[in-house]
């Protein structure tokens, strides 16, 4: 029996981490055409600016569209017509809108092959924490999270690996309430991409740094 061998990783380690704009675009290359996608409100609606006009993605939003375009800009905008994130956004041919019910109603019930989400915690067996750090001063808001998490077909995560203190947002177990257990399929940070699974992460890329010295700052087991 032959057995197929992991790809080794990918290092980019002469270039600095990925801007926000070129991880947006470096997620919408791996979106295949003809998907219905959900952006999450922040830095994933990012990725709508950066999908092939002919590839056929339908984008979903959570307050009851489907088919919408990129950011709306100058004469474009219409206070009536935004994403989620209450962002000004433009519709393309086709869109349609529904009642917010109908809009969770295809969220939960699988009608979606992808969601993007922010993050502020993904453990390495693929759990999602993204509503609440346990800060008294933020306000818990987990959404319509829940829904995408288990609903989509698969959830991809867009954050930066790291705290502004420099602590891993990559880890062993979330210490923050959990969004759902096991449904992140890739987590794309500044400094890599990244697969969650039962016996370690599989490193796909990293950027601006190695996999060695990525061992040295993550607890998590990367596999390569």
């Amino acid at each position: 029996m032959t057995t197929t061998r992991a790809r080794a990783p990918v290092e980019h380690a002469d270039r600095k981490p990925l801007t926000t704009d070129e991880l947006a675009a470096r997620i919408a290359r791996d979106i295949p055409p003809g998907s219905y996608v959900n952006l999450g409100i922040g830095q994933p609606t990012r990725i709508a600016e950066h999908l092939p006009a002919d590839a056929g993605i339908v984008l979903h939003t959570e307050n009851g569209m489907l088919g919408m375009g990129p950011a709306a800009v100058g004469d474009e905008v219409d206070p009536d017509l935004t994403n989620a994130g209450k962002v000004p956004v433009t519709e393309l041919p086709g869109a349609a809108y529904f009642h917010h019910a109908d809009s969770f109603a295809m969220m939960r019930g699988g009608h979606l092959d992808v969601c993007v989400l922010g993050a502020f915690q993904v453990s390495h067996h693929g759990d999602l924490a993204n509503w609440h750090t346990g800060d008294p001063d933020a306000v818990p808001a987990v959404g319509g999270a829940m829904d995408l998490a288990v609903g989509a077909r698969r959830v991809l995560v867009m954050m930066r690996l790291f705290t502004r203190d420099g602590a891993p947002k990559l880890v062993p177990a979330c210490t923050y309430p959990l969004t759902a257990a096991g449904c992140v399929s890739l987590v794309y940070t500044d400094h890599g991409v990244f697969e969650p699974g039962p016996d370690g992460v599989r490193v796909h890329e990293t950027y601006g740094i190695t996999v060695a010295e990525l061992r040295g700052r993550l607890s998590v087991d990367l596999l390569d």
